[in-house]
């Protein structure tokens, strides 16, 4: 077999691929042992028919049909081992030539990913705000503790922002009653907006017993979308006390014997806190910085892909009926146009930014550790709602492993480059990034890897590994080498 491989743009390129019919041989015994089991010739046990008996039964035609189908992805595959050429998605197969007994020949078109001139990353620098942590800070995290450990009293008033209150809902579009939209003794906390729009304002200042009607969109059921007449009926008032923050309670909600200690506790907590928060700015600054400084050619196919799967979900939700899709954006003040402008360059900075990373990554060999995958997997699966065991499966399931472990790769590659960029805050001061991103090396021993097969290679030791690799592969959208 001979294959050439023609640039036809720096993210696509056309494999011409040449095959002798002698190589086919393999695949014509195949088809021939496939159909001998599926025809019946009187005189012959089944699997036995001789090969002229059977061409004459379907014909030279389907013969041939069956052995280039057959044949045509172990040979693509192949050429595209041989070209050494990085595919991304599927190809798109022509075949140019097919003389029985001569040659097969046939051109696969195919996105690629493109050669990246990687930059210098000492030379990128960010300024991000310094951590500030305020008594406010405090304050809000003693008070939130003091309300996990409040105390609710019933109350002879009309309902205030913060009460606890017992109502009753009903709800009527066009005036028809909607019984999925009806409830009774539900527990709400007012001011916490978590129901629907508007309730909250409805309920201050009723007492218990009293009534009030207000419009508001339904979010869920037959009606979701449409503004319905709700009637809310007050059952109860509750109001919280909260203990006294003194040493009695210190020593109630912490291991602490002060008050004073439990307030220093809290202020290492939210400095911790900023710190987190801190580091995702940096991150996305750092990203922004190198998504600016680096040309990316994007290849059309892959960003196509990714803007179909977001408004093929997006319509789904609406029984992919397109003119509902537009009313609702429309009611949203925006227009189609738009959000097909907004999804096209999101699609293509999503793109840029998995190509550029995992470029940054083959160059740096960034390698992914037995350890940092686990975390990954049950952050993911606690992320979810789901179990470690549930979650591996489910990935699996979904062909999904290799997703999740470029995922896992390409964010050592950014903390990589997070390293050598220079960061400084608005103050001036130096910000050390080590001690928020932590080391982007693995060590070759405990590295893992994805086979093409989508498992994993790993070591013995991990448990948790081991079953994700005995099976396949689940959620994370990612480009993947086919």
């Amino acid at each position: 077999m001979k294959s050439t491989v023609e640039q036809l743009s720096p993210t696509r390129v056309r494999i011409n691929v040449e095959v002798p019919f002698e190589e086919l041989k393999g695949d014509f015994d195949r088809a021939y042992k496939s159909l001998a089991q599926q025809i019946r010739i009187p005189g012959f046990r089944p699997g036995k028919a001789p090969a002229k008996l059977l061409e004459a039964r379907v014909g030279r035609g389907a013969i041939l049909e069956q052995v280039v189908n057959d044949a045509l992805p172990a040979r693509y595959s192949e050429a595209v081992s041989t070209s050494e050429v990085k595919v991304l998605g599927q190809p798109d197969i022509e075949i140019t030539k097919l003389e029985d007994g001569d040659e097969l020949t046939f051109t696969a078109e195919v996105d690629v990913r493109p050669e990246i001139t990687l930059p210098d990353y000492s030379e990128i620098a960010v300024t991000v705000d310094p951590i500030e942590i305020a008594d406010e800070d405090v304050a809000e995290q003693l008070l939130s503790l003091r309300q996990r450990f409040g105390t609710l009293t019933g109350v002879e008033r009309a309902v205030q922002d913060g009460d606890f209150v017992s109502i009753d809902l009903s709800a009527t579009v066009d005036g028809a009653d909607v019984p999925e939209a009806q409830t009774t003794g539900l527990s709400h906390e007012v001011g916490s907006g978590q129901l629907i729009e508007g309730l909250d304002e409805a309920i201050i200042g009723l007492s218990a017993g009293e009534s009030k009607d207000f419009t508001s969109n339904l979010v869920a059921g037959d009606h979701a979308g449409k503004e319905a007449v709700i009637t809310v009926t007050v059952g109860s008032v509750k109001e919280r006390e909260l203990p006294e923050a003194d040493d009695e309670f210190a020593q109630l909600a912490s291991e602490f014997d002060t008050i004073d200690e439990l307030e220093a506790d809290l202020r290492e907590r939210v400095a911790r806190v900023k710190k987190v928060e801190q580091a995702g700015v940096i991150r996305d600054k750092v990203l922004d910085a190198l998504l600016e400084s680096v040309d990316v050619p994007l290849p059309e196919a892959v960003v196509k892909a990714e803007v179909d799967s977001v408004v093929h979900d997006a319509v789904h939700e609406l029984d992919h009926d397109e003119d509902k899709f537009n009313a609702l954006l429309e009611e949203q003040g925006s227009s189609r146009e738009e959000f097909d402008k907004d999804t096209t360059e999101s699609a293509e900075r999503s793109v840029k930014t998995q190509l550029l990373l995992d470029a940054i990554a083959e160059a740096e060999g960034t390698q992914v550790g037995q350890e940092e995958l686990t975390e990954r997997i049950l952050f993911q699966a606690q992320r979810y709602g789901m179990s470690p065991d549930q979650f591996i499966q489910q990935i699996q399931q979904a062909n999904q492993l290799g997703a999740v472990f470029s995922d896992v790769r390409r964010g050592k590659a950014l903390a990589g480059v997070v390293e050598q960029a220079t960061v400084t805050d608005t103050a001036g001061n130096t910000v050390d990034t080590s001690e928020l991103f932590g080391s982007s090396s693995a060590d070759d021993d405990d590295s893992v890897v994805v086979g093409e097969d989508d498992s994993l290679v790993v070591d013995a030791d991990d448990a948790v590994a081991e079953d994700a690799a005995a099976e396949t592969d689940a959620p994370v959208e990612a480009i993947d080498e086919k």
